[in-house]
């Protein structure tokens, strides 16, 4: 069987009846976590306990839901296909999806990291005949550096400008990066003032068991001698005249990075693979073919094809290698 895929209103499977990750509304959808340009008002989703969580918070309106135990076994309302939801190591809650049709396999990461974090269940790799994997860090430059030593730079950097009586702002999205940047400066025991938003996504995290050091939500006029964690940019921080700024995010590895986001500094934490983690996961799924989509596709479709995998970036064209014999 070969299988049917289409990139339109995130990847669609038709043969199952099944959209992954879809933005406009649909039927039936998977959807791998709860960031915003992964989730819809769908009339039927299926999510972790997780996701479903965490949607509760920043999905409005009424849905179905089916809630899946990682590796637990699923047939689909309409019989086309069993599923199964395998930890993705993104963000808590977040899975990837296998699904089995006429004895043939698929499986579509979504959003993924190898490399094991505080806040974030471990990310597996079952096998699977095809698979269709984000690359938002396909190209060979993309390295992360070891999170220790970039925890020990954001320590070094909060203690520096808390020091010299100037607030430290540890740029950080509200779900998943904020948690992460908090669980890291644990040991540091620094006082820490989190965003709103950071804050009703940490206390879902606390309601999933997680566990982190104390924290208050933000308050422009107390926050002198408190680390701040929170979204990027934004008229929030108006109140704090004195502020040093870093973006926490796996593109502080650009060159220009502190002056893309305007800031004073950047740590290269990411909660995406990078690339020698992409090539792992290819090598530990084993897919006879494999589709890339985000970031880098066309490119990293193209290593993978250097190194004997087929591989085609989805819903772009691919430029093939032509072999010279000289």
């Amino acid at each position: 069987m070969a299988w049917k895929i289409t990139l339109s209103n995130g990847i669609h499977l038709p043969q199952v009846a099944l959209h992954c990750d879809a933005r406009k509304r649909v039927d039936l959808s998977f959807i791998s976590h709860a960031h915003f340009d992964h989730i819809g008002s769908h009339r039927h989703v299926v999510c972790t306990e997780g996701t479903s969580r965490l949607l509760r918070g920043r999905l409005k309106g009424e849905r179905e839901e089916t809630v899946l135990a990682f590796e637990q076994a699923h047939t689909l309302a309409n019989g086309a296909a069993e599923v199964k939801l395998f930890a993705a190591g993104h963000v808590l809650g977040s899975a990837q999806l296998w699904v089995r049709h006429e004895e043939e396999s698929l499986l579509y990461t979504g959003d993924f990291k190898l490399r094991p974090g505080l806040t974030a269940e471990r990310c597996a790799t079952p096998r699977a005949d095809v698979l269709i994997m984000e690359t938002t860090f396909g190209l060979r430059r993309y390295v992360m550096p070891p999170t220790e030593e970039v925890a020990a730079s954001m320590v070094a950097f909060c203690r520096a400008a808390l020091s010299e009586g100037v607030t430290p702002v540890l740029w950080a999205y509200s779900l998943g990066k904020s948690q992460e940047v908090l669980a890291l400066l644990a040991e540091a025991e620094l006082p820490v003032m989190m965003h709103a938003a950071s804050v009703a996504m940490t206390r879902v995290y606390e309601s999933l068991g997680m566990t982190f050091p104390a924290y208050r939500e933000f308050d422009a006029a107390n926050v002198a001698g408190h680390v701040v964690i929170g979204p990027p940019q934004g008229a929030w921080l108006e109140g704090v005249a004195k502020r040093r700024t870093a973006m926490v995010s796996g593109w502080a590895l650009d060159s220009g990075a502190i002056y893309r986001y305007g800031c004073d500094a950047a740590f290269a934490l990411s909660d995406h693979a990078d690339f020698p983690d992409l090539l792992k996961f290819v090598e530990a799924v084993q897919p006879k073919r494999v589709y890339t989509v985000h970031g880098f596709a066309r490119e990293f479709a193209a290593t993978l094809r250097a190194r004997g995998v087929e591989a085609w970036a989805l819903g772009m064209e691919n430029q093939l290698e032509l072999g010279l014999g000289i």
